[in-house]
């Protein structure tokens, strides 16, 4: 899963979050018999006066952030982009810090309700990981194939930029100009790192130059008879005749509406993208063609370091991860070959794996009806897991999902499948976005695992209950932890067994497949980063334990070259929740409940996983009898 809300792959940073040294204690101890009452009073006091606070706060956030605004469905500041200098960015670390030092001084933690130290714990938590991050500034990417505003800007306009009025359009055109300031901001940070010695490998320049290049081509950037029409002037024209067919706006206005979108892209928004292919194209000599990881850079291998803290929200090491990784693919080998042996194939596995590779029944046909059939069976085997939820989860999501194939302008072979959220009032559907350029690279016995992953009982479950949520401040609904959210989506894929799935053992080993996927990525995001494995050594593992299709491996270990870290959380936070599934059982024996547990799981909103962990054994002592 990825989301567009890490718009720029800024650095930020996770360290154990423990209420600060200078939280108020109280004098002194009320009696157990006289002041039990009053206790639980003060503590709902408190706590309301602090999630009080929280919103206020929250707003004062959003504020400052008109993108995360649009993701709400809010039309606050409709007509701007985001600041992205680092000025701006060390503001706002300024103003967490000042938020801080008003909470601890300001609430006495031991006064509050259990959810309301989890809040507490997570608003420091999130100045913590903004602070250290800071040591970091230069070892970050900030344009590559996977993550940059160069992909995002467009697709953030076309998807989630909503056009009901004529005032809506008028923000539109102005935000095209807010997305050319923020590329010249984001390109100077990209030069200043390039000058720290932080490039992206080769293959993101390339990607970066492609993307840019894609949005710049055809109407009205090109003149030639019969182009066809950029991406965003074709959106431009679909929301305004949109305005027309509803009587919202007239021909006239129409017509110069699209006049004022015409100049802004051609006066703005051309020159900043030729501005950023002409660097890259300039810089692209600099940049190794079979790469390693960031130790290399300056600072790299603590900066790594870091960054498997902020994925896995752990202080689990390099070396642990790289060793629970070797462990897990060797126990998922172990499955794959009974699976292998229960289906009759008479070879090793890595015959089995070519036969699962190359056999035409495992793939849709490469046209239009193939990509079709791939979503129009993704929501079948959606509406299937639909109708169990309710057996496994009490607290069910309200808002829509949508299966939809990845835009053009942005769509890469074999590259990872993903998920974005709707809006927190259903006005918006989340989204599970598929890469259908090269269905050789979509296999069928893989796809049921990654729809339960993506959509429900996955991400779009865990999200959209997340933003719905009314018990905690809004800041929790939108919160973001990897190890949580994909920890969850991965566990998803497991639980949706559990449920009926996977009916036939092609199925079953596509699961398996995904599994091993996550289980390699321990092994290979840490040997990129830490062994000195180049891209070559990282996609030959890959390719000897899994039968996955060469062109979504190259994918995925281009992606954990620029984004370092992040592959670590999936598995990470998978086991904890299944360890901490399974102590819930031991210790609960008949009364636990699963329903109990999920929705103490998901009831929260995302958090580090000690803090998942705190909660998760707060329930379990909720239901043993006193």
């Amino acid at each position: 899963m990825r989301t567009i809300i890490a718009l720029v792959g800024a650095v930020v940073c996770l360290s154990a979050c423990q209420p600060n040294s200078s939280t108020q204690k109280p004098t002194q101890e009320p009696t157990a018999v006289t002041a039990t009452k009053s206790l639980g009073q003060n503590k709902l006091s408190e706590s309301k006066r602090l999630n009080e606070w929280f919103a206020t706060k929250y707003e004062e956030q959003l504020q400052s952030n008109p993108i995360m605004l649009t993701f709400l469905g809010r039309k606050e500041k409709y007509d701007q982009i985001n600041d992205m200098s680092a000025a701006f960015e060390k503001k706002q670390l300024a103003w967490q810090a000042a938020t801080v030092a008003e909470l601890t001084s300001s609430f006495d933690y031991n006064q509050l309700t259990a959810e309301a130290k989890i809040s507490y714990d997570i608003w420091l938590y999130q100045y913590e990981q903004a602070k250290a991050g800071q040591e970091f500034n230069k070892n970050g990417y900030i344009f590559t194939q996977f993550n940059g505003i160069q992909a995002f800007a467009a697709q953030f306009l076309i998807n989630f930029h909503r056009v009901d009025e004529l005032s809506d359009m008028q923000a539109y055109i102005k935000r095209i100009g807010g997305v050319s300031t923020a590329i010249d901001q984001l390109l100077v940070r990209a030069k200043e790192n390039a000058a720290a010695g932080t490039r992206p490998p080769k293959f993101a320049y390339e990607g970066v130059i492609e993307q840019s290049g894609n949005l710049i081509t055809g109407t009205p950037f090109s003149k030639a008879e019969g182009a066809t029409d950029s991406p965003l002037w074709m959106d431009i024209n679909r929301k305004i005749n949109g305005l027309v067919d509803a009587d919202k706006i007239t021909s006239d206005q129409a017509l110069s509406l699209k006049l004022a979108a015409k100049t802004q892209l051609l006066e703005t928004f051309l020159p900043s993208y030729q501005s950023l292919i002409t660097w890259f194209e300039s810089d692209i000599a600099n940049t190794e063609s079979n790469p390693t990881g960031v130790s290399t850079q300056n600072n790299g291998q603590a900066f790594y370091n870091y960054m498997i803290g902020v994925s896995t929200t752990t202080e689990l090491t390099a070396a642990e991860i790289h060793a629970i990784g070797i462990k897990e693919v060797a126990r998922i080998t172990n499955e794959m070959i009974e699976i292998k042996n229960r289906v009759g194939f008479e070879g090793d596995l890595p015959a089995f794996f070519n036969f699962i590779k190359t056999d035409e029944q495992f793939f849709y046909p490469n046209t239009d009806e193939g990509r079709q059939g791939y979503i129009t069976d993704t929501e079948t085997y959606l509406d299937f897991i639909n109708k169990q939820l309710p057996q496994y989860f009490s607290i069910l999501p309200k808002a829509d999902l949508a299966v939809k194939r990845v835009e053009a302008f942005r769509e890469q072979d074999g590259a990872a499948q993903h998920y974005n959220p709707g809006t927190p009032d259903g006005s918006r559907s989340g989204v599970y976005y598929a890469h259908l350029s090269d269905m050789s690279a979509m296999p069928k016995n893989e796809m049921e695992g990654v729809a339960y992953h993506e959509g429900n009982p996955g991400h779009h479950m865990q999200i959209s209950i997340a933003q719905e949520l009314t018990s905690v401040p809004q800041f929790r609904t939108q919160a973001s932890f990897t190890a949580y959210s994909e920890g969850w989506g991965l566990y998803a894929e497991l639980l949706a067994k559990e449920m009926g799935a996977y009916q036939d053992d092609f199925s079953d080993f596509g699961r398996l497949v995904n599994e091993m996927w996550r289980a390699v990525r321990l092994v290979v995001d840490t040997g990129l980063h830490t062994k000195g494995w180049t891209e070559e050594q990282a996609i030959a593992y890959f390719k000897a334990k899994t039968p996955i299709a060469e062109e979504a491996i190259v994918s995925e270990v281009r992606r954990y070259l620029v984004l370092p870290g992040q592959a670590t959380a999936y598995k990470i936070g998978m086991l904890k929740i299944l360890d901490l599934r399974e102590n819930a059982k031991q210790a609960l024996g008949d009364r636990f409940d699963i329903r109990g547990f999920h929705d103490t799981v998901l009831g929260g909103g995302a958090m580090p996983l000690a803090i998942l962990e705190r909660r998760v054994n707060d329930w379990v002592s909720s239901q043993t009898p006193k």
